[in-house]
């Protein structure tokens, strides 16, 4: 068991390099936030759309089904 924990443990080791270190991570994700603060009033409507398409293509597959 320790020896596959061993193994575990150090095949995961390099994954850490391709993991952004968390001061960069922030900035990204603050500005992600900016960018759908700003197009929030933009895609409401094309998600009401998006859901009502999608509800209606549920529904007929439904009916299809039955």
């Amino acid at each position: 068991m320790l020896q596959l924990l061993m193994a575990l443990a150090f095949s995961a080791a390099p994954l850490t390099l391709y993991v952004p270190p968390v001061r960069s991570l922030s900035l990204f994700v603050e500005a992600m936030e900016a960018v759908c603060r700003d197009c929030a009033p933009y895609s409401h409507g094309a998600v009401l759309r998006f859901r009502l398409g999608l509800s209606r293509i549920l529904a007929g597959l439904a009916r299809a089904l039955r």
